[in-house]
């Protein structure tokens, strides 16, 4: 399949000039990443450690008053809006929109330096459920990789744009999956999990070599060992799910990486009670909705803990983020599940504590915070669900942006999402071949808990035990991430397409401004030539926010579903 790629050439003042040839004297390497100084912001939650925070306090509360806009830039043909985590190296800010287009940009004014759009086979595109956004790339040794929704990792010269190599993982003319996920940079890999859990398929997640691009291992989330697949009864594990789609971490003391997986198919099971030996998938199906310790040299399945056995909700694991703290000289990962419950682990994946965000929870009791073994579980047979609405909504009580963790107040920021769902589940055939169809077995509806109306709500909870100490609510729920900065500032981009930026230790609302659409993407802070800016991408029309006009009415229903535009902030 042909490549092709734009070059604009280095833009033409002095300041960009020096900040390019900067960029050529240092690689991002596996050091860099682990060792984040505070004007980069190198891999999707800045760093290993996944904190989604930035050193830096030139921004701060005293001077917030005078953060204005520095410069936008509009990627074009945005379709379902814009969900991806820009990333900076050396004062070059690197992002990209949809359909797998990437923009180098000069950090500092916005000119392009280069621009590459892959070429797509548009009718797959077109049959594909989740395309065509894309939530970003990683770098490494002097390349920017990104994966397409037709299956391919590219990786390309950061300087040029330049393709350097090309790889296709998937059959997505087959399968019609692809990847919407960034991908991430480790010890010599890129590694990359493929979109969705409601198709045929097994969930693969891939390490290619970074310098050639040849494939080094590929794990099977679906039955992917011995042990996972005795968990699929009656050769159940064909019908798939599973996937890795949002960009896990690694751990250098364990040579780890851990990722984050989303549920079987079909979505919804027709069991009930009798989920272990009936329905569409009896068992457990591992390695679905949990989390996962693979060797980043060989693939090989180190540890697991499965956060929902036979997942019959679509609350899974495949969030991305796994906050890497130390407490007491205990080692903590801190990983939100979509079900709107907060898992703690040790470095092995082992449960040290459970905690809830969210307050409208009802597909199970409780989970138990010692052994995270789930209490009084609700599954459905063949028929309606609407007298107890089902909490939360199928959009998860904890979404797949990234919240924040705070080293200086030692506080986690999280948005929590608060709505229900009716269903109606329906006894579909299982799909083991794949085809362009998803496999959900059910139809649902938004409806609001039985505590009153939709809301959501930004928390600053201790990451460890889940106090609370302060909270901001939204008439709803927000669907960006969040950035927590070393000038005690808190920034939320919201659903109506307002930034706010509120008191790290107080929760007070310091400053707003309004970007024109809604936000479902990446925020991060960098520094160039001393000065700090702040990047957020906004265009609103994924497949969660397509439920907003409906639900909400209000701005939603005029704001645009196929725009978006990276807008960067400075102090004035």
């Amino acid at each position: 399949m042909k490549k092709r790629w734009c070059n604009s050439g280095l833009p033409l003042v002095a300041g960009a000039t020096l900040i390019v040839s900067s960029a050529l004297a240092q690689t991002v390497d596996t050091a860099r990443i682990e060792n984040a100084g505070q004007n980069d912001w190198l891999t999707y939650h800045g760093s290993y450690k996944s904190h989604h925070y930035s050193p830096l306090a030139q921004i701060n509360a005293n001077t917030i008053g005078n953060l204005g806009v520095a410069w936008t830039h509009i990627p074009g043909r945005s379709t379902r809006g814009l969900q991806s985590m820009p990333l900076v190296a050396d004062g070059v800010l690197y992002y990209s929109g949809s359909y797998s287009r990437v923009f180098a940009l000069n950090g500092a004014t916005g000119e392009v330096i280069w621009s590459f759009f892959p070429e797509l086979d548009e009718a797959l595109i077109s049959r594909q459920t989740h395309s065509p956004y894309n939530r970003g790339v990683a770098l490494g040794e002097g390349k920017v990789f990104v994966g397409t929704m037709d299956g391919r990792l590219f990786g390309l010269d950061a300087k040029s744009g330049k393709v350097l190599w090309e790889t296709r993982l998937i059959d997505s003319q087959k399968l019609t999956v692809g990847f919407t996920g960034a991908p991430l940079y480790a010890k010599g890999s890129v590694i990359i999990g493929s979109q969705g859990g409601e198709w045929p398929g097994r969930g693969p997640i891939f390490a290619v070599d970074a310098t050639t691009g040849k494939k080094k291992w590929e794990f099977l989330t679906v039955a992917g060992t011995d042990e996972a697949m005795k968990t699929w009864g009656n050769d159940s594990w064909r019908t798939g799910g599973g996937g890795g789609w949002m960009p896990g971490t690694y751990d250098s003391e364990t040579n780890s990486i851990l990722w984050g997986t989303a549920n079987p198919a079909p979505l919804y099971d027709w069991s009930g009670a009798d989920y272990k030996t009936q329905g569409a998938r009896p068992g457990d199906n591992l390695y679905t909705s949990s989390v996962i310790a693979l060797d980043i040299d060989t693939g090989k399945l180190k540890s697991y803990h499965q956060e929902l056995p036979h997942d019959a909700w679509d609350f899974d694991s495949a969030v991305g983020e796994f906050v890497m703290l130390e407490r007491d000289g205990q080692k903590y990962v801190v990983h939100p599940n979509k079900g709107g419950f907060v898992f703690v682990y040790d470095r092995n994946l082992g449960v040290k504590n459970v905690w809830r965000l969210v307050e409208n929870i009802n597909f199970v009791k409780d989970i138990d915070p010692k052994t995270g073994a789930l209490i009084g579980r609700r599954d459905f047979p063949v028929g309606k669900v609407t007298e107890v609405p089902l909490c939360p909504f199928i959009g998860g009580g904890i979404s797949w942006n990234a919240g924040s963790y705070n080293p200086k107040t030692g506080l986690y920021y999280k948005i929590g999402q608060e709505w229900c769902m009716t269903l109606d589940i329906q006894k579909t055939t299982p799909v083991t071949t794949p085809q362009v169809q998803l496999n959900i077995g059910a139809d649902f509806k938004m409806v609001p808990p039985p505590s009153g109306e939709i809301y959501g709500h930004l928390d600053a909870r201790d990451p460890i035990t889940g106090a609370k100490k302060w909270e901001v609510r939204f008439p709803e729920p927000p669907l960006g991430s969040v950035l927590s900065t070393a000038g005690n500032l808190v920034f939320v981009p919201d659903s109506r397409g307002i930034l706010h930026a509120y008191d790290a230790e107080t929760g007070a609302e310091l400053w707003k401004h309004n970007n024109g659409t809604g936000h479902q993407g990446g925020i991060i802070s960098y520094s160039v030539g001393g000065k700090q800016y702040i990047a957020v991408t906004a265009g609103f029309g994924g497949m969660l926010a397509d439920e907003y006009a409906p639900n909400f009415g209000g701005v939603y229903k005029s704001m645009p579903r196929d725009d978006g535009a990276l807008v960067v902030f400075s102090l004035k």
